[in-house]
């Protein structure tokens, strides 16, 4: 970067800061904004308002963020009606007049699009809200936009750049602005970040509410299959879609995860959640909660990288202070032998399962099939491949039926490895609660030419399962944050929750981004 350039940029970078401190929102947690609602200090209108402003400023203006592909032209006037409500003594609940976000995957029957990042779905509107929209609606959050993403939720090549879309360009980090924020939560991951909004709605195929959450110093949560329906939803794969809360704390968390938490008799999945889904996960918080939990340490993850090594240790030495027994370590023994049946699994399933989607669609679209997508993007290269292919596009589109033998051994390959041997086996042998290393290593540079890079991730074997995740702020290095990860059996979430928060308790880790140019 040339001298001039640089130094604009980092002129920009401080304005931007300096918008951030003024900000009259900033770092507020849901119950903030509930007691200042509750008070009068602000109606819901003027919270969307600050937001919009905020969104204006930060995001489409000063460092560009590029988090949010699209406003709701009708915010204000839901918010308005909440506001009517609130006056005639009817609360919803904790979300009443709340504005949130959602990702651009995450349907909506409104004046928004959902379209994957795509351009092929870029005029899309689903004939009804997906099953958790409806249910944010109706404890009273208000959607104010949808955020960028991965396109195709990060599914479409081998080497793409996470927080990249044709329609929504690409999505910074806004701790330094030429890092990534990894994906394909992206815009949901910064967008929370930098106080865009209170609270966003992410999804997760592998790592994709986690890993932008710990590199953007966010709360996320990937919660059991099936506890939260996918219905509605732009998929990848049946068996481990599902999307997540993403917030600045726990608690916000927690009571986002209540109110889209819900048995969907339209999700396959959610039949086996009834009765599972908790009505207030808030009640499991607990700031001693780390006091006698028995916790695994699994260190293979980051066995090779000597500097996340010494940060787990400082953590391991943290959650000993608080309390907890460690077992160290407490590693999976089928530890990365399941890629190849699971990149088999998602092959077969993002054909199978796409294609459901598309042809549902309540309208003629440029692309109804897969296979109509691919010739959708070769035609319009210029637009959706200026710096990425199609691989996963191509290599899903050769695979056949679900009732292939090869997509049923790999499938319960996937069972065996991160489940019965994996996961259950290591809580059941070490007699622990929880299975605790660090979420992801920190951001990488934003690479065009080629791709994102590995820093390393624990996501796939709860992932694969179908298992909770509960990534929370842990530390920073070189000014980009690192989470800690709790993972554990089918339903453990509230035992996810009373340790997270009991962790972000004792450390307060978080720290809100300063939008730097460079490091």
């Amino acid at each position: 970067m040339q001298r001039r350039t640089f130094l604009g940029a980092a002129a920009g970078s401080m304005a931007a800061f300096a918008a951030a401190e003024s900000f009259e929102l900033d770092e507020l947690t849901i119950g903030d904004l509930a007691k200042g609602l509750e008070h009068g200090r602000w109606n819901s209108r003027r919270l969307v308002e600050l937001y919009i402003s905020r969104i204006e400023e930060i995001d489409r203006s000063g460092p560009r963020l590029g988090a949010v592909i699209e406003l709701n032209p009708d915010s204000e006037a839901i918010a308005a009606s909440l506001d009517g409500e609130r006056h005639a003594k009817h609360i919803r609940g904790p979300l009443h007049g709340i504005p949130v976000m959602l990702k651009d995957n995450i349907g909506t029957a409104d004046k928004m699009s959902t379209s994957a990042g795509s351009m092929a779905l870029a005029e899309s509107h689903p004939r009804e809200d997906a099953f958790l929209v409806a249910r944010l609606r109706a404890a009273g959050a208000v959607i104010i936009g949808k955020t960028n993403l991965s396109e195709w939720a990060n599914f479409r090549s081998t080497r793409s750049i996470s927080g990249w879309s044709g329609r929504g360009g690409q999505t910074l980090n806004p701790y330094v602005l030429g890092r990534n924020p990894s994906g394909s939560s992206s815009g949901s991951a910064a967008g929370v970040a930098a106080n865009l909004c209170a609270a966003a709605v992410g999804s997760e195929t592998d790592g994709s509410v986690v890993s932008p959450s710990s590199i953007c110093g966010l709360v996320g949560v990937k919660p059991t299959i099936g506890l939260v329906s996918r219905a509605g939803i732009i998929p990848i794969s049946h068996s481990q879609d599902t999307a997540g809360p993403i917030a600045r704390n726990v608690r916000d968390a927690a009571i986002l995860l209540s109110a889209m938490a819900g048995e969907d008799m339209n999700d396959p999945a959610g039949v086996g959640s009834a009765g599972r889904a908790q009505p207030d996960y808030t009640v499991f918080l607990d700031a001693n909660g780390l006091k006698g939990a028995r916790l695994g340490i699994a260190r293979k993850f980051f066995e090779d990288n000597d500097r996340m090594n010494a940060i787990l240790n400082s953590c391991v030495e943290t959650l000993k202070r608080c309390g907890a027994e460690i077992v160290d370590p407490a590693d999976l023994a089928t530890y990365n032998k399941w890629g190849d049946a699971e990149q088999q699994v998602l092959l077969y399933e993002f054909k199978a399962d796409l294609n459901a989607y598309l042809d549902r669609l309540p309208m003629e679209r440029p692309a109804r099939s897969l296979a109509a997508l691919i010739a959708f993007n070769n035609k319009h290269r210029g637009l959706e491949m200026p710096w990425f292919d199609q691989e996963l596009f191509e290599q899903a589109e050769t695979k056949g039926p679900l009732t292939e033998q090869k997509y049923l051994d790999a499938r319960k390959e996937c069972v065996r490895l991160t489940r019965t041997e994996g996961i259950d086996a290591v809580l059941k042998q070490n007699k622990l609660d929880a299975i605790v290393t660090l979420t992801s290593g920190p951001a990488w540079p934003t690479d065009r030419a080629n791709g994102d890079r590995d820093t390393g991730g624990c996501s796939s074997p709860p992932a694969i399962a179908g298992y909770p995740h509960i990534t929370v702020p842990a530390t920073f290095y070189q000014q980009l944050p690192i989470g800690l990860s709790f993972f554990g059996t089918a339903w453990s979430e509230p035992v996810l929750f009373r340790l997270a928060y009991a962790w972000e308790a004792a450390t307060q880790a978080r720290r809100k981004p300063r939008f730097l140019a460079g490091i």
